[in-house]
């Protein structure tokens, strides 16, 4: 039997200087230390904006110094959008020249020297030749519809004038007749309504002439007007 190796005594455990061996009672204290050493070191602080320790701040661009100053940066949500105006409504050329002249026909109709009940109405536009005319004042021109006036007052009169050229046009007719009377019981003797229709008509954008109707078909107590196409 090899007889057992006697257990090292306190003199072989204890470090020698110049030993290339490190005896366990050398590593216990040195592991000891450095954690000790380890725990009372305290980190480097970075100042903000600054670039860390042994960096040239050549390398360090401005955006990035700027990122690390702000810190981190959360996007905003959008806001929201502000309620919009309503668009205006749509409106036709032609109503809006009769708007313009809101000024009651009837009066301009008194200002102006007033048709009498045997007086013929008479009007056409530059560009409608006179031989048109002549023929709308002989009657060979059909009436597609008519509007009776009689027993209205001058502001029924006007309105419904308006509406009843309004829709002929839109409906596409050429031709269509007025009665509205020779007013020969007015008060002052000045046809009221006859003298209206002659001055709205006059004022439309699709009225391209008219004329008092023949004889046969009512005289100067009727006008036949000629509209335009749409």
């Amino acid at each position: 039997m090899i007889p057992e190796a006697p257990a090292p005594s306190a003199a072989t455990l204890r470090c020698e200087r110049g030993s290339a061996v490190l005896q366990p009672c050398c590593l216990v204290s040195l592991l000891t230390f450095n954690a000790m050493s380890a725990r009372d070191r305290k980190p480097e602080k970075t100042r903000i904006g600054e670039p860390p320790a042994g960096i040239d701040d050549a390398d360090i661009d401005d955006g990035e110094l700027f990122r690390s100053a702000i810190g981190p940066v959360r996007e905003l949500p959008a806001a929201a959008a502000g309620p919009q105006k309503p668009k205006p409504r749509p409106s036709a050329r032609m109503r809006d020249r009769d708007e313009a002249d809101a000024r009651s026909e009837f009066q301009r109709a008194l200002d102006a020297s007033p048709l009498m009940a045997g007086d013929a109405s008479s009007y056409r536009r530059d560009n409608v030749p006179k031989g048109v005319l002549q023929r709308l004042a002989r009657g060979e021109y059909a009436a597609q519809d008519e509007l009776d006036l009689h027993h209205v007052n001058a502001t029924t009169a006007e309105a419904m004038l308006r509406q009843f050229i309004k829709e002929a046009f839109e409906s596409g007719m050429g031709c269509v007749r007025v009665i509205h009377g020779k007013g020969l019981n007015s008060p002052d003797g000045i046809p009221a309504i006859k003298n209206l229709v002659d001055r709205v008509l006059r004022h439309r954008s699709d009225v391209l002439a008219f004329h008092s109707a023949p004889p046969a078909q009512g005289g100067t107590g009727a006008v036949l007007v000629l509209l335009g196409r749409r």
